[in-house]
């Protein structure tokens, strides 16, 4: 894992940048700010920014990098929220969404989901009550189980950043880089290049999730409708799919076992072999990695794969807080997608 410390002289020239920026920008997800954001980036310490760039061009193995050391104001932030739909006019958070925000536009375009908390960009990955046992970002007492993000979608993004506000559980994510060529022979890996694999859409993404406060948008409801439709189709009937995909030397992968209904494989026993014995590479590969206050991690959709271990909370206001965000390098993929060639929100 790629790890960086800010320094003293960096947070306070960090701190500087978003003090300007927030005198502008009320939201993180303001359109003005996500479209000067790439630019204003270039403002970061230049440390950070070629560490960040480093990580995007040089494709670490381990697919992950961790950002450590800025200082999170525990007045200044509040309570943990109890659900993710209670969002204030001003996020009391606001410094560190753009710093999130920032980060991540070094790597690529932010995007959002609108089949995802509420249509937002910036997303808050709180425990809530109700959901303790779902595989979803707000469970407590179950296993997350290990993934990549959105892996069920074609136009899944190219990263997923996560920032800590709050930890004092300790809950620890689980992070593993995908290192076939190590595990896998090349039957194994060919097979896992071909189309034999399903992936159904995770929990978030269903409509019994749905925010009763959905982000308004221009002609949102018949877009919200037809993007549920497709979410239901794909739920019902998923296509198949290579869990492998680019070099096969290195491959890129696409996995979230959980969804994958894995035991419909019995009828390709070369499939479910070679799958079986990914998964149980990638669970050996598994490490913990219990977030701090003012920690920035990103992990690599498309190399390595992340989850959550179980813990146990009070729901007292000072629960596990973090803001998460997705980045895609290619905004136009997912354009047919997406209302207008700037919109952010995929439908």
């Amino acid at each position: 894992m790629k790890k960086f410390i800010l320094s003293e002289r960096e947070i306070d020239e960090i701190k500087s940048l978003v003090k300007g920026i927030t005198s502008q920008y009320s939201s993180a997800e303001d359109d003005r700010f996500l479209k000067d954001a790439s630019i204003i980036a270039h403002e970061l310490p230049k440390r950070i920014r070629t560490f960040i760039n480093d990580f995007r061009l040089l494709e670490p193995s381990s697919g992950v990098c961790l950002i450590s050391g800025y200082p999170i104001s525990e007045e200044k932030i509040g309570k943990t929220p109890s659900h993710w739909q209670y969002r204030q006019e001003i996020s009391p958070a606001l410094e560190e969404e753009i710093i999130l925000i920032l980060f991540s536009t070094l790597l690529g375009d932010v995007i959002g989901w609108s089949t995802q908390q509420a249509g937002h960009i910036v997303h808050d990955v709180i425990p809530i009550q109700g959901h303790e046992h779902e595989q979803l970002g707000s469970s407590t007492k179950e296993l997350l189980w290990w993934h990549n993000e959105d892996a069920f979608h074609p136009y899944r993004g190219d990263y997923l950043g996560m920032m800590c506000l709050r930890n004092k559980e300790k809950a620890a994510t689980t992070v593993a880089p995908v290192d076939a060529t190590s595990y896998l022979n090349p039957e194994e890996i060919a097979i896992l290049f071909e189309p034999r694999f399903t992936i159904r859409p995770d929990e978030s993404h269903l409509v019994k999730n749905k925010s009763d406060l959905q982000k308004t948008q221009a002609n949102n409801d018949n877009l919200l409708s037809s993007a549920y439709q497709k979410i239901s189709e794909i739920n019902s009937e998923p296509e198949k799919i290579s869990v492998f995909y680019g070099d096969p030397k290195c491959p890129y992968v696409r996995i979230d076992p959980y969804f994958m209904d894995i035991n419909k494989l019995e009828d390709d026993n070369e499939a479910l072999t070679a799958m079986n014995k990914l998964i149980k590479s990638i669970e050996s590969n598994l490490t913990e990695l219990v977030l701090q206050p003012g920690d920035f991690i990103f992990i690599d959709n498309y190399k390595a794969v992340h989850g959550r271990k179980p813990y146990t909370t009070m729901y007292d206001g000072q629960h596990r807080w973090l803001k998460r965000i997705i980045v895609a390098r290619d905004l136009r993929k997912s354009r047919s997608a997406r209302p207008t060639a700037t919109s952010r929100i995929i439908f």
